[in-house]
Formats: C-alpha cells, structure tokens, sequence
C-alpha cells in the first residue's frame, strides 16, 4: 500500500503549496473558498458514521462487542486507503503526468465506498474471520469503484446519498456472500446469537450516531448551495417520519404492545436510506415525509416476518438485518430517484435548475428528464447486478477452507480472535441490605452481616446465640451471608459444622432448636 501511494497519490490543486500561486491565476480573493472549509464539516460527521456508528450499531451481541467495533474498525482503515487508490484511477487521474491527485471530496467518497463493504460485514458478523473480513473488504472496494464509475460517469445516474451505489449494492454483495457461507449447523451458536440489556443499549449509541449524521451523508458531496441545502432537509424531514412509523409498527406487531429494541436500533434508518437517490431533487418536504413512513413499515415488518422466511428458506443467515435496512430501503431509494427525476419539469426546477440539479451539459446536454428518469433505473439494475454476481464470486472464495472461520459452535463470539477478560458474571454478587447505596464499604457490610447487634436480623441472632456453645455465630437463611457456598444451611457454630433443621417457613422455630442444640 505504500508503495502504491508512493507511485501514484498526490495532493489536488486545493491542497498542494501551490494553491497560492492558483488562487492568484483563479482570482480568489480568500483562503476561505478552498473546498476544504465547505466539504470538511461534512467529512467529520461522515467519518463519525463510518467508525463509530456502524460499528457500535453491530455490538448488539452479547458476546461480539469486540469484534463488532474493532474489526469495523480494521476493515475501514484498510478500506479506505484501497478506496483512494481505486476511485482514483477511475476519477481523479490525472493524465498528464499518470498522478491521482486527493483533497477533501476524495476523503469523503473513499468512506462512502467504505460503508458498502461495513454494510456487507453486517451480513456475516460473528461468522468470519478477521482475513476473510480483508478479502471481502479488498474485493468489495474494488467492484464498488467499478460499479460507481458505470453508474454515475457512463450512465450519468445521480446517487447523492448512495441509494443506489452504496446500500443497494452492499446489501445485496453482503447477503448473496452470507448465502454462499451458508451454515446448516448455526444453531449450536443459539446460546450466543442474541443480545443482553447493555448490549442493546451500545448498539442503540450506533443509531443515533447514524441518524443525528444522515443528513450530512447524504448532503456531503452534492453541488454547494440549493442541492446539498435541500438534501440536508429531505433527509432531516424522512428520517423523522420514519422513526413515528417505526415505533408503531413494532407496537402493533409484538406483543402486549411492547417494542422491540432491534427495530428502534435499525428500522428508524431506512428513511434515510430510500431517500438518499433522490435527496437532491424536488421530492418536496411531503414527499420526504411519505418516503419515510412507507420505508418504516417495510423494514419493520421485514425484520418480523421477511428476515426468519429467508433463513428458513433461503438459507440466508442475515445477522444484523442488512436486508431490511439497507438491500431493499437502497432499492426502493432508487426507484423513488428514478419516478423523480422522470416527473422533473422546467415549471418546478427552472430552466437553470434543470440542467444544474441532473448535470445536463457536455455530451447529456439534450437529455430530458423522462430520459434521465430511464437512467436512474438502468442504475439500479447496474447495482444490483455487482451486488450480487460480486457477492456470488467472493463468497465462493471465502468458502475456501485456507481463512480459519470459527466452528459452528463457536460463532458469535470474541473468544477465537481476542483477549477477553474475565466476565464480570463470575464475581460472585455482593448484595447489600440497601439497594441504593451501591458504593458502601465492603468491610462495613462484612462487619454487619456478621455483628449480632448490628444486623437487620438481630433476633434471630439473640435467640440463636443464647444456646450455642462457646458462643459461636449463627447464620440464618440466604441473605444473612450471601458470600457463602452453602446459603440454605444453617449452623450452630463456625467450627462445629452441626446443621440446624429449618422449619416450614425457612426460618428456624423452636422444635428445630431443640432437635439440634444441646439445651
């Protein structure tokens, strides 16, 4: 890798020492119009979304936290130097001297074609290995740069936020590759595959990273001014809609009423997907707003019945759910791009705005919008076809038996791949006789539960203490010394061992006093 970065990237005009000679040939007056200062706020909420909201959305596994966060984290920090490599040499070479020259806007597309691959990643997680991870990573970059350049240079589709290019092919790569790694014998990992209340709560840390940042995502590489303004606001209004819709699909369809967390934590994000093709168009704040409250129903009912049909009948094994939140959310955003652009009229857009929003000029300058309409679709089609005729070629390799996968009963888990601690499980639970004061000195409480004067349960102690020999200590019932192996005995001294007989109500009456002490 640096070898290849040494033979080939170089700064762009805006950010070589030489822009002060270019702002002189240009006439820019200020430092200020250098893109860096209107692409880099919107390539820090990017960033946040690639290396902290996806990878805390995936920590939902109870036992997979490390590898969730960590392995996210391996796979984006190799995907994005191969990402500037690739999409250079399809968009930012330099013929003149065979350089590709990055600033600010290639940052921001290298994360982009990072997320296709996380997505992927969501698919398979707690089932690969960290290298079949890279080689997954290193062959989705690689047919994301191609499949990009078909759909956006040659077909002249728009794909702001990625509908297309990103959730529709990376769902599609990651669920046709999960397809292909089928595993018959899953359910010894059944203990595992699931989630715990703070596990659940990590993951829900991932959404609302995501969801606070869509916007940006979808806003970050459009043309400054009226488009990424209006970008920011459909996908603000559609991700709104779609967290109502979700609350109450889940409602409706559990139980009791109740929600269910996996819902909250991804279907409130399918807004923000289907809205992404079509984010810089006139969709109309209305138009926003149904988008994300059909794309909630959808994916929520997709996670209640669609998800268990494809595993049973499929045989896909999709663990984070990457089918209902990003494959047909991406799909449905390309379709609701390709009816948008096709209604597109010089009444709504202007003149002007026509040719500036869907980039009619050089040799698409006599396109209409019906035609451009056609395109939009004809890049789904494109997507799709990567997607999965990508996914079928690399999950054939990582079938192979060389990438040390973990064992069927042994999935899910961060053992195989990391240093894990001790479970703080195994520490046997300290319990105090006041709930709330959950910091009090451990000594202090020792000292209480064996003070005969002290304790809450005194009398007993009284009673007891009376008709022990060498007046020893008793300990009567489970919460008088919870540190203990035998907590449902109960003995006439510390050194005898002599057990007394409980009566019915667990504590101890007279007769079995009688029965056990010598009076």
């Amino acid at each position: 890798m640096i070898i290849l970065f040494g033979v080939f990237i170089r700064y762009d005009g805006e950010s070589d020492a030489h822009w002060v000679e270019l702002r002189k040939h240009e006439n820019i007056s200020s430092d200020i119009e250098n893109d860096f200062y209107f692409r880099y706020p919107s390539f820090q909420d990017v960033h946040v979304m690639i290396f902290v909201g996806f990878g805390f959305l995936m920590t939902f596994l109870k036992r997979y936290s490390f590898g969730a966060v960590g392995f996210n984290f391996l796979i984006a920090a190799f995907g994005l130097q191969w990402a500037l490599l690739m999409q250079g040499w399809f968009h930012s070479l330099d013929y003149t001297d065979g350089k590709i020259k990055i600033g600010v806007e290639n940052l921001i597309n290298a994360d982009f074609c990072v997320a296709g691959c996380l997505i992927a990643y969501g698919a398979v997680l707690g089932k690969v290995s960290p290298v079949q991870l890279m080689v997954l990573t290193l062959f989705g970059i690689t047919l994301f740069a191609v499949e990009e350049f078909i759909i956006l240079s040659l077909i002249h589709a728009r794909d702001a936020g990625g509908s297309m290019v990103i959730h529709c092919f990376g769902g599609y790569y990651g669920l046709t590759i999960s397809w292909m790694l089928y595993r018959p014998n899953l359910d010894q990992s059944d203990r595992l595959h699931g989630s715990v209340y703070h596990s659940d709560m990590f993951a829900m840390i991932g959404t609302l990273f995501l969801w606070m940042f869509w916007p940006s995502f979808n806003s970050a590489i459009t043309d400054h001014g009226d488009g990424q303004h209006r970008a920011a606001i459909n996908t603000y209004l559609a991700l709104a809609s779609c967290v109502l819709t979700t609350v109450a699909i889940s409602s409706l369809t559990q139980k009791h009423g109740k929600l269910d967390m996996v819902h909250i934590q991804n279907s409130t994000l399918a807004g923000g997907v289907a809205v992404g093709t079509a984010a810089e168009f006139m969709l109309m704040p209305y138009g926003s707003l149904i988008v994300g409250f059909l794309l909630g129903i959808i994916s929520t009912l997709g996670f209640v019945y669609i998800t268990p049909l494809m595993e049973r009948h499929l045989k896909i094994q999709d663990t984070c759910g990457i089918h209902n939140l990003h494959a047909v959310p991406g799909l449905i955003g390309g379709i609701v791009g390709a009816i948008t652009a096709a209604a597109a009229s010089e009444s709504v857009y202007g003149h002007e705005g026509l040719i500036n929003t869907f980039d009619f000029e050089g040799k698409f300058k006599d396109m209409v919008p019906t035609q451009q309409g056609g395109h939009q679709a004809a890049g789904i089609c494109v997507a799709l076809c990567f997607g999965i005729g990508g996914g079928l070629i690399v999950g054939f390799i990582l079938r192979l038996p060389i990438w040390g996968d973990p064992a069927d009963d042994n999935c899910f888990d961060d053992e195989p791949y990391w240093e894990v601690p001790d479970d703080e499980e195994s520490i046997p639970p300290i319990l105090q006789y006041n709930n709330h004061m959950r910091n009090k000195d451990v000594g202090e409480e020792q000292q209480i539960s064996h003070d005969p004067i002290r304790s809450p349960l005194a009398p007993s102690y009284a009673l007891l203490h009376r008709h022990l020999p060498r007046g020893g200590d008793a300990i009567q019932g489970r919460d008088m010394n919870p540190r203990r192996t035998d907590l449902n005995r109960t003995y006439t001294s510390f050194k005898e061992k002599t057990p007394l007989a409980p009566s019915n109500s667990g504590c101890y009456g007279a007769a079995g006093l009688n029965a056990a002490l010598p009076l």
